[in-house]
């Protein structure tokens, strides 16, 4: 018989040994690992191992403040294309972890259906930066050829303590906010000639609206436990965690598709 009791067969370890790996491609594989091991049923629901306060990070790319990172090009020069992939590859990597996260460090007092719902997107995520990363190979680049942004991580980091901030921000603010550029960034692609990588932004969009979706869930979940209206209480939480602005334009029908109304944002825009 299986031993449960073991780090390893739980689903906080599992989470805890993806969440470390330096690796990009192993990360990756490690997150649909631990997703699927869940699905399948054979990770205990048990939190007994503690999420690290910093995830596991490769050599390269290095990482800089958002004040020195290089300006990416023209948009339509070789230099502009592979900086702006390179930029989306960082991002979705970044994803993983946020996900996996969200999952290891809420999942006890959540609950299974969130565990579910965020290593699925961990999962998404980790194919989302595959994608990206070989659609970077065949533009003669790759993901670390270039500097990324540190401050990915930083949301997570101020809202580890509690669960409705952090829906608040990554799944309802920062996710939310690639509805808003992505239909842009697919007409770039298409301009430019593009079609492969205006697909793989499509597909992308289409997982990013569910979610947004799971977050406004959970979130909605968490205000009527605490008897708070979901509305004022994410606004109070953005207000306080969120070091940026909520600005037009909107994607208003893919926002609406994952259960974020226009009178909740525009509130704040």
């Amino acid at each position: 018989m299986q031993d449960t009791s073991s780090p390893a067969s739980t689903v906080s370890g599992a989470i805890r040994a993806a969440l470390l790996e330096r690796a990009p491609h192993a990360k990756a594989m490690a997150a649909r690992k631990v997703a699927r091991d869940w699905r399948l049923g054979r990770l205990a629901f048990a939190f007994d191992a503690q999420m690290p306060g910093t995830p596991g990070r490769p050599d390269a790319p290095e990482l800089l403040p958002p004040a020195r990172m290089p300006r990416r090009g023209k948009a339509g020069s070789e230099r502009g294309r592979i900086a702006l992939w390179h930029a989306l590859a960082h991002i979705e990597f970044v994803a993983i972890d946020l996900a996996l996260d969200m999952a290891g460090r809420f999942g006890g007092e959540m609950g299974p259906d969130f565990v579910s719902d965020f290593l699925k997107v961990a999962a998404d995520e980790a194919m989302h930066f595959a994608l990206i990363d070989r659609h970077l190979r065949r533009l003669g680049s790759h993901y670390g050829a270039l500097p990324a942004h540190d401050g990915l991580w930083s949301a997570a980091h101020d809202t580890r303590h509690d669960v409705a901030a952090r829906l608040a921000v990554v799944p309802m603010v920062l996710e939310a906010r690639a509805l808003d550029i992505t239909p842009a960034t697919i007409e770039r692609a298409r301009a430019a000639g593009d079609e492969r990588g205006a697909r793989i932004l499509e597909r992308i969009l289409d997982d990013e609206i569910a979610h947004v979706r799971f977050g406004a869930n959970h979130f909605a979940a968490v205000a009527q436990r605490r008897a708070e209206e979901p509305g004022e209480l994410w606004k109070s939480l953005v207000f306080r965690y969120f070091h940026g602005n909520v600005k037009p334009p909107f994607n208003d029908s893919a926002r609406l598709a994952a259960g974020l109304s226009r009178d909740l944002y525009t509130a704040l825009a």
